[in-house]
């Protein structure tokens, strides 16, 4: 951390309040040596301002860079990614000065549609029908047929993503420390012709997952990187992998995930 001085920061934030709060934030970080910078190539650290969700784009609009130590700093409640509070500078300060911090690496998913087009997710990808209608895939895991899905879309996540989406579909929440991938259907239909496992399915991270868009006239789905849909009108085939691409992130050692389960779902 001494060594990482140059900082881009990461806010969609309007609001006059919270701005003031930020220049509060700038100003301690000059106090202990950290230079605002105003191009992403020049970064070491990127501290996003917001929820989760502005981590999320902040990772996706700064490219996923391995090379930067990711900071979330929330400007409400705590989340799973963001450990600092705009609210509360003395924790952010006493975090400068004591041995509270460390770096943890989140796994991240590979995704390549049609072979042609690759991105990376550190929540989930998820595929999902484009109109009012249930669409077909075919499900491969290491090449192996496994089953037919129909139904509204699939969901893949990493653990760190099991929380969010996938947890609202009925998905396991999976301890972080876990190199796995989760599978999770939305809304399938089983009968005669169709039949799923109907339950979450959790994969080793050697895993790969390949999904084949049944072309039945329904193959124009909506695919879903973390919290942003992307501009891709027609697909056959998503391949889905753990990546070798990790996410360092700084985090507090007195908040761990099972403080962040407790304090989100109990």
């Amino acid at each position: 951390m001494s060594e990482r001085k140059n900082v881009y920061l990461f806010n969609n934030s309007l609001d006059e309040q919270t701005n003031e709060k930020i220049q509060k934030l700038k100003e301690l970080g000059r106090k202990y040596g950290f230079k605002l910078v105003h191009d992403v190539n020049e970064a070491n650290i990127i501290a996003s301002v917001g929820g989760d969700g502005a981590f999320l784009q902040a990772i996706r609009k700064t490219g996923f860079k391995e090379d930067c130590l990711y900071v979330g700093i929330n400007t409400e409640r705590l989340g799973f990614y963001t450990d600092f509070s705009i609210n509360d500078m003395e924790r952010i300060e006493s975090a400068f000065q004591s041995d509270l911090l460390e770096v943890l690496r989140y796994p991240t998913i590979e995704v390549t549609v049609d072979d042609v087009q690759t991105f990376q997710c550190l929540n989930e990808c998820s595929i999902r029908s484009n109109i009012i209608k249930t669409f077909a895939i075919d499900v491969y895991i290491d090449g192996i047929h496994f089953e037919t899905f129909r139904g509204d879309g699939l969901v893949v996540s990493t653990p760190t993503g099991s929380t969010a989406y996938n947890k609202s579909l009925k998905g396991a929440v999976v301890d972080p420390k876990l190199k796995s991938l989760q599978l999770t259907e939305i809304a399938s239909i089983n009968n005669n012709q169709y039949r799923t496992l109907g339950s979450p399915l959790i994969l080793s991270g050697e895993r790969e997952l390949v999904l084949k868009i049944i072309q039945d006239g329904n193959d124009h789905p909506i695919i879903g990187a973390d919290n942003e849909a992307l501009s891709i009108r027609h697909c056959h085939e998503v391949k889905i992998k753990l990546s070798n691409k990790v996410i360092k992130t700084l985090k507090m050692k007195d908040n761990l995930f099972i403080h962040k389960v407790k304090r989100s779902f109990l």
